[in-house]
Parts: C-alpha cells; sequence; structure tokens
C-alpha cells in the first residue's frame, strides 16, 4: 500500500444493525470543514470523491478513502486530515445533516445536475428497485443479526475463561512500557473507525491500512477475543488519559462490545486483535491468548464453540450473497439516475471544487 493512501469503513453492517459513525469523522470546531452531498444512486457522488482523492494524493496530501460497507468498490467518504477537511456522502442509510450549515458544514446538491424529466415513465421502475433494495437489506441484517448472537455465545463463553485481574495486570504494563505519561492532564482525542466489514464481496478487512499507518504493532492473537478486547480497551483509556490522539478500530460484527485495534500515531504504534477475519505479518511477534485464556476450561465447550463456528460461517456467507443481490439491484436503480444526470456540468463544477477541497 503506498503511505499517503489509506482505507477505513465509516459504517458497518454489524449483527447490531447498521452502525455509522459518519457523525464523529469531523470535529464542529469552526477548524474541520464538512462538506455533505445528498443525492440519488449513481449521480456521481463517489466518482466526484475518487476524483478528489486521486488529486490529493497526486500532492502528497495524507488521504483517508472511506469505501461503502454495500459497495467496497465505491467511495462513501474522503478525509484529509492534514486539512481538517471531510468530503462524504450524507444520504441513507448513513444519513448526516449539518448542526452549523456554512460555519462548519456545507450541503452539496447532485439533484441540481439531473433532468427530472428523464423519470417520466420510469417512475414505478424506480420505486420497485428501491423497495426490492430494501428488502434485500432488511434479509441480510436478519441474517447478520442472527450470526451475532451465535458470536457473542462463543465470546461470553470464551470471557469466562479468561483470568480478567491477571489480562488488566499485563494491559497496565504494557501500557507503562508503550505509552509516556503526559503530566499536561490534557484528555486526548478519539477517532472512531473500522477497518474490516460485511460486504457484498464477502468479510473484507483493510489490515495493510495500519501497516501504512505505523511503524510497529503488538499483535494481539486471540481467536474469541475476549483478553484482546480487555487489553485494548486499557490501552485506549490510558492513552486518552495521557491526552494522545487515537484511532479506535471497532469490531465491525459487534461494535459496542468488542474493539479490535488501536492506533497510536504520536507514538507510531499499534496495538492490533489477529484472528480469523484479521492476518498480519507473519513475522511480528506474537502475544497469544492462551497466556490469560484456561484453554482446558474451554475445551469443555469445544463442540458447542465448534458448532456455533460453523453456523456463524454459514449465515454470513448467505448475508453476504444477499447484500450481492442487493447491490445488483442497486446497480439497476443506478442505471436511471446516470441517464438522467448531466455529468458535463457536474464535471465542471468537480474541477473548481477540487481546488478549493485541497488547496
Amino acid at each position: 500500500m503506498e503511505k499517503n493512501n489509506f482505507k477505513y469503513f465509516l459504517a458497518a453492517n454489524s449483527c447490531e444493525g447498521f452502525y455509522s459513525v459518519f457523525d464523529k469523522s469531523y470535529l464542529a470546531d469552526g477548524e474541520w470543514r464538512a462538506f455533505i452531498i445528498k443525492g440519488g444512486p449513481g449521480t456521481g457522488k463517489s466518482s466526484f470523491m475518487k476524483k478528489i482523492a486521486d488529486s490529493a494524493e497526486k500532492v502528497g496530501l495524507k488521504t483517508l478513502r472511506c469505501p461503502c460497507s454495500s459497495d467496497p468498490d465505491s467511495l462513501d467518504a474522503v478525509i484529509l486530515p492534514q486539512k481538517k477537511r471531510i468530503i462524504m456522502d450524507g444520504t441513507a442509510p448513513h444519513t448526516v445533516d449539518p448542526s452549523y450549515p456554512g460555519v462548519c458544514e456545507k450541503i452539496l446538491n447532485f439533484g441540481e445536475f439531473w433532468n427530472d424529466s428523464y423519470f417520466e415513465g420510469n417512475e414505478k421502475n424506480v420505486i420497485a428497485a428501491t423497495l426490492c433494495n430494501k428488502a434485500l437489506q432488511r434479509t441480510a441484517a436478519q441474517y447478520i443479526k442472527a450470526a451475532g448472537e451465535i458470536m457473542l455465545d462463543n465470546y461470553k463463553t470464551a470471557l469466562a475463561c479468561t483470568d480478567k485481574i491477571k489480562t488488566e495486570q499485563f494491559a497496565l504494563r504494557l501500557c507503562q512500557r508503550i505509552i509516556p505519561e503526559n503530566k499536561n492532564e490534557i484528555s486526548g482525542k478519539e477517532w472512531i473507525r473500522f477497518i474490516g466489514g460485511i460486504t457484498p464481496k464477502g468479510i473484507v478487512s483493510f489490515t495493510d491500512t495500519i501497516e501504512a499507518e505505523v511503524n510497529e504493532k503488538i499483535v494481539l492473537s486471540d481467536t474469541y477475543g475476549s483478553a484482546s478486547n480487555i487489553i485494548i480497551e486499557k490501552i485506549r483509556e490510558y492513552a486518552l488519559k495521557n491526552g494522545y490522539e487515537i484511532v479506535t478500530l471497532k469490531n465491525p460484527f459487534l461494535p459496542s462490545v468488542m474493539t479490535d485495534h488501536i492506533i497510536i500515531p504520536e507514538l507510531n504504534i499499534a496495538v492490533v486483535t489477529e484472528n480469523e477475519y484479521n492476518g498480519f505479518d507473519s513475522k511480528e511477534r506474537r502475544i497469544h491468548a492462551r497466556r490469560f485464556v484456561s484453554y482446558s476450561q474451554l475445551h469443555l465447550s469445544r463442540e458447542r464453540i465448534k458448532f456455533n463456528k460453523k453456523v456463524v460461517n454459514e449465515l454470513l456467507g448467505t448475508a453476504c450473497n444477499t447484500l450481492s443481490y442487493a447491490k445488483a439491484v442497486h446497480d439497476e436503480l443506478e442505471s436511471y439516475y446516470i441517464k438522467a444526470m448531466d455529468f458535463d456540468k457536474l464535471n465542471l463544477y468537480c474541477k473548481d471544487f477540487i481546488k478549493h477541497f485541497t488547496g
């Protein structure tokens, strides 16, 4: 991965429902500027943002590309952290509305570039495709929710076999070793994102992003996340208490329960969880969960855990296939809007906007 190209999801098709952190991807502090695109499918939102990202990278700006969890080939947002600017798709399901319009945020209405007359005669087709897409999304969400209940059972089973005191003591020693104390008593800043997601292309994980962000990684090898979650939460608290800016990467399946990774940019270090969905360079030294988890105790639930894993894989596989069908319907829906768009006019607008956004 190029050093100025990073990928993060700002939303997840999680087992807890659609989980969005779009509204937490910038600060309404007078310094950040957020541009929120409103427009239908196929109106060029993603292509517009890709052009912006390409231009930013060409001039050497750190550029965060944020793919869509329902279509990883499309972009939902582009963030330029050095410039404190973000442009994002503010339409459903990750609807974003400005809190301080004109001060921190601006709406970009792509509806200005389409001709309503092109929809005449296709109204029923557009409505039918929209409803079909939503129905498929709901079905996929049901499969994902069912998988989450079973994943949670395995997590709780492993947690019951985890020596929490020993794990917390290790986490504190690790914090003291890798995070210098800050005597200024200034609280840190937290950005919440994902590098993994349940998508039409299967389970995707952008672990290369972490490789590009830092030079040093501490890898926690933990199949169930019971020990790694305790360690990473302790590191999160310790870093924030000592005034560091951190990037918290939530678990895309159970985001309110588990955190997978923490990046501390100032220290050029990340603490990451390795499991069947996240793999890292084999040369990295591992801290194995068996140091904190009683595998002899966990072995008593082996058959249930094994069965649970099989069911989860089936459910998530079916969910991904359903999301793929939903994307195909969405592509059909886009075709109606593409015909209605004046892309020449949009491209001219894009050229002017890029100068403002990256300059």
